[in-house]
């Protein structure tokens, strides 16, 4: 019997929100190891942690590659639905993005105000002392709320939706290009993933992130097709096989460390088949009857309503309590961080995600209802 996955009566599919909410807590397992980094490396367990499948719990940067194919998918959906507006669609995508960013960044500046940060206690070169603001300035404040600059040292993840911001503004050309190649959508995914390769080589950062949300959108083209390809019988041990390759292909460069050191050129063209190994995820979340269920589990639906407000809280918090304790109590920050984040991620997404849903709704109607009228005007 072939489980196929569910949709909301919105055309959300569950199981690429629970994937989403996944995706969001490897991010924040990731940056607690990345402060517990300068402590474990060389031992045993960081061999463990960082070069083994354990690695799978911990791949922060392969899962942001899964949000930039989720991203790419899901964003593009809806463009493909009768009475479709673009100018409601992008006015939406902005008070959607913007909304939580900078209340994100207030948080942050809120934090960091309340509890004092000494990069000194922080081990020199590591993530904790290079990458946090230990002040803020309102012009730090309003260029990282732009999301233009590419380095965000009040709230790190929002790298991230610097790319995500880019990838909206040029979106109605990359839907164009998917549905002019969507007769050939397996050559395009293979010329999309070729040239993140030579993006991660040579590292250039828009070939290297724009081909996997690209890989998304031509997914959204062709999801019909996706949808009737989940539905057709297939031998038990492909999807299984299909998933082993999957992962291994995400965290390919993390296994292969041992033999290809991490800087080499072997290494970067293995983390460069992440992307994918990114794209083989969301259809293991489309297609495979045990990850389906899995993903529409309640727990992990939660984690996908939650996602984007724990993907925008955690780094504050993990770093407030870093910097309060220490690195070297970085266990205690796990124990006290991970839970407090998911905690501070519901009441964000309550208080702040939420209401920035309901106010993108309201644009959307009325921009598209203004952008009816006025076509409607000039119309011969």
């Amino acid at each position: 019997m072939v489980t196929t996955p569910s949709q909301q009566p919105s055309g959300r599919i569950q199981s690429l929100d629970g994937l989403r909410g996944v995706a969001a807590l490897v991010v924040l397992l990731h940056h607690w190891l990345l402060i517990a980094e300068p402590l474990l490396e060389g031992t045993v367990s960081w061999a463990v942690i960082s070069q083994s499948p354990v690695k799978l719990l911990t791949a922060g940067n392969e899962a942001v590659l899964v949000f930039f194919v989720l991203s790419g998918l899901v964003v593009v959906l809806p463009v493909f639905k009768e009475n479709f507006s673009w100018m409601g669609f992008l006015s939406a995508r902005v008070v959607r993005l913007y909304g939580p960013v900078i209340a994100s960044l207030a948080l942050s500046a809120i934090l960091i105000l309340l509890a004092p940060r000494d990069p000194s206690r922080m081990p020199p070169g590591s993530w904790m002392a290079e990458t946090h603001a230990d002040s803020v300035s309102a012009g730090s404040f309003l260029a990282q709320a732009s999301l233009v600059p590419r380095q965000y040292p009040l709230n790190n993840p929002l790298w991230s939706l610097h790319w995500e911001l880019l990838y909206s503004i040029v979106l109605p050309l990359a839907t164009a290009l998917a549905l002019l190649v969507r007769r050939h959508a397996l050559a395009a995914v293979i010329v999309c993933c070729a040239l993140s390769v030579v993006g991660r080589l040579f590292e250039q950062s828009e070939l290297l992130y724009f081909p996997v949300f690209v890989i998304g959108t031509i997914m959204a083209a062709r999801m019909p097709d996706l949808l009737a390809w989940v539905e057709r019988p297939r031998p038990r041990w492909f999807m299984p096989l299909f998933t082993l390759v999957s992962v291994l292909m995400l965290i390919g460069s993390w296994l292969a460390r041992p033999i290809f050191p991490s800087g080499t050129d072997l290494n970067h063209l293995l983390w460069a088949f992440a992307a994918p190994g990114a794209a083989g995820i969301v259809l293991v979340a489309l297609a495979w009857g045990p990850a389906i269920r899995l993903f529409e589990t309640r727990p992990i639906q939660w984690l996908g309503k939650i996602s984007f407000s724990l993907y925008l809280v955690h780094v504050p918090v993990l770093a407030t309590l870093a910097f309060a304790f220490g690195s070297e109590a970085w266990g205690l920050v796990g124990l006290l961080g991970i839970p407090l984040s998911l905690l501070v991620a519901w009441g964000f997404y309550e208080a702040v995600e939420a209401r920035m849903h309901k106010a993108a709704r309201r644009v959307h109607r009325a921009v598209a209802a203004r952008a009816r009228r006025r076509a409607g005007e000039v119309a011969p």
